[in-house]
């Protein structure tokens, strides 16, 4: 029997986030914009209030065995589409990959999990019981009922248990997951640009307004400086960088993400290569101690540290030129932008393909989990356990159904 109260919780979160969103004027506002849409879009941006009902209720993260690193914040959304490879594979690949885009037109693009801000090295369950939750939330987007949403989380925990505890062959990718991979593959760097920036006396600046601010001066010299050093340190894994391309054109607030909304962070616009047309992107964004630490402990590593540390564990093919360095005192995780990054429109997504989708999503997860061990199962978790963490996650979201009517109620 739960004890806890949804309406107070709702109230702690809402504080958390009026004093977390007090960098920029409209933080809060844009926030709560974004997660009014759904019970998922909430579960989303309050993290922190996941791991304050699970600390409340122990009996809710109890579970089957499996440690190792887990993406900390997994939902539904925490999944999408990305250009994979550093530098130097891209140098390696350069004749099979002008090959490709003369035949194609189009670039590599992988599908995984893609946000590991809250990453840390903790139970499986925790991050299987997060995903379900938001499965059951995610109801109204896919257009189930209930009954239904539950059978779909059986399907993924199925799946997941079989890549989790042995190297099981991938399946096939799902229709709306091929479709979204063979569409971000023609996206080129120039239709990247032409949504973020303009050319202003023949070179590129971002445009400013609901995804870029301006920053003062003096942020303007800190992140520059801050940004030099992200490429030193890159410099020591990509050994065929040249300086030239990474001269800064533009600095700029970067406005986007929920659960992450309030840090520190920075788009910065580099020369790149080829005129206006080749420059770069970068996204550097505040880390900080992930939600998980409420109820597992603060991680020893550096917070941008341990981010890329767990994407590099969990993922086979991680994205391109990952990195860290240090703004005002603060860790800076560092990444390239590319135009293959999107997500799945999950209220456009066929009814006969649910069920192939939330096996998939399981079998991602569970091959991430599975890389990323520090601790595997003996064996393959039970039926009655993925029953009670089935049991688990129906109550977690009951919670948070009502814990978004009143955020909201409280929020007018």
């Amino acid at each position: 029997m739960l004890s806890v109260d949804p309406v107070v919780l709702a109230a702690r979160q809402l504080r958390r986030d009026r004093e977390r969103t007090q960098l920029l004027p409209g933080l809060f506002e844009h926030k709560a914009e974004r997660m009014r849409a759904s019970p998922l879009a909430f579960l989303r941006g309050t993290a922190p209030l996941f791991y304050e009902l699970l600390a409340a209720h122990p009996e809710l993260e109890r579970g089957p065995a499996g440690v190792g690193w887990i993406a900390g914040d997994l939902h539904l959304e925490n999944f999408g589409a990305y250009r994979p490879g550093s530098l130097v594979d891209e140098v390696i690949t350069t004749r099979v990959a002008k090959k490709a885009r003369k035949q194609h037109g189009a670039e590599h693009a992988m599908f995984n999990l893609n946000d590991f801000d809250d990453a840390f090295i903790g139970p499986w369950r925790v991050d299987v019981l997060r995903l379900i939750v938001s499965l059951l939330l995610g109801s109204r987007e896919l257009g189930v009922r209930g009954v239904r949403a539950v059978e779909l989380c059986e399907s993924l925990l199925v799946s997941y248990v079989k890549h989790a505890t042995g190297a099981a062959k991938p399946p096939p990718m799902p229709r709306p997951v091929a479709a979204l991979v063979d569409a971000v593959r023609t996206r080129t760097r120039v239709q990247l640009l032409e949504a973020r920036t303009r050319v202003v006396k023949r070179q590129r600046q971002f445009v400013r307004g609901d995804r870029y601010r301006d920053v003062g001066a003096k942020l303007r010299i800190d992140a520059e400086s801050a940004f030099a050093d992200y490429v030193k340190r890159l410099a020591k894994s990509e050994p065929r960088i040249d300086a030239a391309h990474y001269e800064v054109l533009d600095v700029a607030y970067r406005i986007a993400g929920t659960g992450s909304l309030g840090g520190l962070r920075v788009g910065v616009l580099v020369r790149g290569k080829g005129g206006p047309d080749g420059a770069w992107i970068f996204d550097m964004k505040e880390q900080g101690i992930p939600s998980g630490a409420a109820l597992f402990g603060k991680p020893d590593m550096k917070p941008a540290k341990r981010v890329v540390t767990a994407m590099r564990a969990c993922l086979e093919h991680p994205p391109r030129m990952l990195g860290t360095t240090k703004l005002r005192g603060r860790s800076i995780f560092v990444r390239r932008l590319a135009p293959q990054e999107d997500k799945l429109d999950l209220a456009r997504i066929d009814d006969v393909d649910l069920e192939p989708l939330s096996a998939y999503l399981g079998a991602l997860t569970g091959d991430a989990h599975r890389r990323g061990a520090t601790r595997a199962p003996k064996k393959p978790w039970k039926a009655s356990e993925r029953d009670a963490l089935l049991e688990h996650a129906i109550a977690v979201a009951g919670v948070y159904e009502a814990s978004y009517l009143a955020y909201f109620k409280q929020c007018r």
